[in-house]
């Protein structure tokens, strides 16, 4: 926290009451409250975002693009949160631009923020920016994307990355009965960007669950690119994923088809369609399982008409909620909930991080999880 925060706060303390876990945040006292500190029955202290001097804090929000719908929901999921409490939000998008974002950052520590919210477009560009902000007491917390090789990152808040991938392969599995069958699948991979540590783990999780039955033919996998270095896509890219499925069903599914297409993202699993059906391949008649992640508004109604068949559900209401929290615990001097403090070392240090739990959503289950959550409304899958 930097110095002159620490000053106010020193005066006229005041705590917000945390909530616990992945659920709906507070919305804590109104903006223009003037401070006073007031204890609840429970006697934990409850606490405004702004001082007695009427001194607002800011949070600077550096999100990597607005391709994606996951990371405009997950912005604006944010700012709502953090507004609700009387914060002023800063929220920018880099649009997949590395030294966009890099400027982004420099602009918002030099605008005075008091806390950073970063999910990089590429963290390993981000290292002296970071160290900036160290520089200038400003905390940092990493979302939902690991800041590598960088001891100026306080805390992470995350889904459980390999988890997606254990969740995607272990849907495959069960999907194909791989354990007891007879037969065997062909199977082609697209893995997220080299510089998203977090595909990294999705990749490990989905190994260990598949890479048995690659071992023993079960799975075959024609192309051969099965490692994470032949199979990742840099940024994420849909386009990419596309044109590396075109080229594998040209290459090598002539005269055998694909079984399985397994996406760690639900862009490729676009990516994926298109070039099925620029192949000739029919939804309900040799149509691949696809995986995908993010269950965005078209991936699931792409699942309901059959072209994807499951994604992984990330309630990213949830995952703001407890980003909110870590700010407010930052800002206020409090130690925020973790549930992980050993499997995200950057580099530097092993970050102290908050995971929340992926979900596996197909055609079966979409209604009870997504619509009935409301996170999606029966309108919004119909049109």
């Amino acid at each position: 926290m930097k110095k002159r925060v620490l000053g106010v706060l020193m005066t006229a303390m005041m705590a917000v009451g945390m909530f616990a876990g992945c659920g709906p945040a507070d919305t804590g006292a109104p903006a223009d409250s003037a401070t006073t500190e007031t204890t609840t029955d429970s006697g934990s202290t409850e606490a405004a975002s702004t001082t007695s001097s009427g001194d607002t804090k800011r949070v600077a929000v550096a999100m990597p693009t607005q391709s994606s719908e996951r990371w405009i929901n997950d912005g604006n999921n944010m700012k709502e949160k953090l507004e609700a409490l009387g914060y002023e939000v800063d929220l920018q998008y880099a649009e997949d631009d590395v030294q966009a974002q890099v400027s982004q950052i420099e602009n918002m520590i030099a605008a005075g923020a008091d806390c950073l919210v970063i999910a990089a477009v590429d963290s390993s560009a981000l290292v002296n920016v970071e160290a900036q902000a160290k520089e200038a007491g400003i905390p940092i917390i990493a979302y939902d994307r690991l800041l590598m090789d960088t001891d100026a990152v306080s805390y992470y808040a995350t889904f459980d990355n390999k988890g997606v991938g254990t969740a995607i392969g272990k849907y495959i599995e069960e999907s194909k009965d791989l354990a007891n069958t007879d037969e065997s699948y062909t199977i082609e991979f697209f893995m997220g960007s080299p510089d998203d540590n977090n595909a990294v783990m999705l990749y490990n999780g989905l190994m260990e669950v598949l890479q048995p039955y690659l071992d023993d033919g079960t799975l075959v996998c024609k192309s051969g690119r099965t490692s994470f270095e032949d199979t990742c896509i840099l940024r994420w890219s849909q386009e990419t994923a596309q044109q590396n499925c075109e080229n594998y069903l040209t290459g090598f599914y002539a005269d055998e088809k694909l079984d399985i297409c397994a996406t760690a993202f639900d862009g490729f699993a676009y990516g994926c369609k298109a070039a099925l059906e620029g192949a000739g391949y029919k939804v309900g008649e040799d149509w691949p399982l696809i995986t995908g992640q993010d269950a965005e508004l078209m991936a699931t109604k792409n699942i309901i008409a059959g072209s994807q068949t499951m994604s992984i559900y990330k309630d990213t209401r949830l995952l703001a909620d407890k980003c909110v929290t870590m700010v407010q615990a930052v800002l206020e001097g409090a130690e925020p909930e973790i549930n992980d403090t050993e499997q995200y070392d950057n580099g530097k240090l092993v970050v102290p991080s908050y995971l929340c739990t992926p979900v596996a959503v197909d055609k079966d289950n979409y209604k009870e999880i997504i619509v009935d959550g409301g996170y999606y409304t029966e309108e919004q899958l119909a049109n």
